[in-house]
């Protein structure tokens, strides 16, 4: 395996450090406060050390794909199945366990590059990856995403960061407030495969177009809650654009605040559900909601459902953009 290593980003109030595996942030500091679950060195992340998303770039495929299978061209593809009789975050070989080439790294820059060869968990198509972070003065974190391939094939790339904003990793995140610009929702079946169609968040747990605590709402007797122990669901996003704010998530606590500006479609609200007290970072145990995700993505199992705001394919010659920011305050 290539050499593992950690490189730092620092401008004003926030320093990111991140990892050539799997493109991952390790550690996310806020005037000195780490708001992001992880572990303390890079081969700790290893899949033989601990099978995990923390922080991680996901790809090929971020979220489920049904039954683990794709149709492109009238073939139907059999992936690894993961989750249940799903493929989950491109499979247990995914991205997240991939060892990035550093093309650029500056103070507040870095440029990571991957190929994903033909047949990479099984998808087609050889894919060649750029992930790059960019810290600025005002505290943003921006990450651009860039995909190519030489043959069809399906794409959804995001950040799997587990935030908890309150100065302790191990605390519980239902105190966090939350805001979701969103009137839309994407309820599941049973394995977590998105339904057909998209439902109003208006009079749903699911509602947090005004900023609620997480946990106000968290216990209510819904089905779609049961299904992912929480919160586990995409946000069909109002008004995706990286001049306006499509989430905000704030600590009581500590009074630190994150702002997430994406072009993507959508964005999946995840509350740490199964955490299950691994040993982090200091030998911290996470257990159980002690931190949240915010997943801003194409639509789970999109090339599966051909939603026309989010089809999940990546064509020859039509390169995959997309950027997304984390604004820290």
């Amino acid at each position: 395996m290539d050499e593992l290593k950690v490189y730092t980003l620092q401008a004003g109030h926030v320093q990111a450090d991140i990892t050539n595996l799997g493109a991952r942030i390790m550690r996310l500091l806020v005037d000195g406060t780490d708001v992001v679950q992880g572990f303390d060195r890079p081969e700790d992340y290893l899949p033989e050390n601990h099978l995990n998303d923390f922080g991680a770039v996901i790809g090929r495929y971020a979220n489920r794909l049904a039954g683990g299978r794709i149709a492109l061209d009238w073939d139907i593809i059999q992936l690894p199945q993961n989750n249940g009789p799903n493929c989950l975050h491109g499979g247990p070989r995914g991205w997240q366990y991939k060892v990035y080439d550093v093309v650029d790294a500056t103070d507040t820059r870095l440029e990571l590059a991957m190929v994903s060869p033909d047949g990479d968990q099984r998808f087609p198509g050889t894919v060649q990856v750029r992930v790059v972070y960019t810290l600025s003065a005002d505290g943003a974190l921006r990450i651009d995403y860039h995909a190519e391939t030489d043959q069809l094939t399906v794409i959804n790339m995001t950040n799997h960061s587990y935030f908890n904003l309150n100065g302790d990793l191990s605390s519980s995140i239902h105190n966090h407030l939350l805001q979701i610009d969103a009137e839309r929702f994407t309820p599941v079946d049973k394995v977590s495969i998105p339904l057909r169609n998209h439902q109003p968040v208006g009079g749903t747990p699911f509602d947090f177009r005004t900023a609620k605590p997480i946990g106000q709402d968290i216990h209510a007797e819904d089905p779609q809650l049961c299904i992912g122990r929480g919160y586990d669901h995409n946000y069909v996003l109002r008004q995706p654009s990286l001049d306006h704010v499509s989430a905000r998530l704030s600590s009581p606590v500590t009074g630190i605040s994150l702002e997430i500006c994406t072009d993507a479609p959508g964005l999946q609200l995840y509350t740490g559900n199964f955490l299950d007290g691994v040993q982090g970072k200091g030998g911290v145990s996470y257990p159980v909601r002690s931190a949240v995700c915010l997943e801003t993505q194409q639509y789970p199992d999109s090339p599966n459902h051909r939603w026309p705001e989010s089809t999940g394919y990546l064509v020859p010659g039509h390169p995959f953009h997309s950027t997304t920011l984390f604004r820290f305050q």
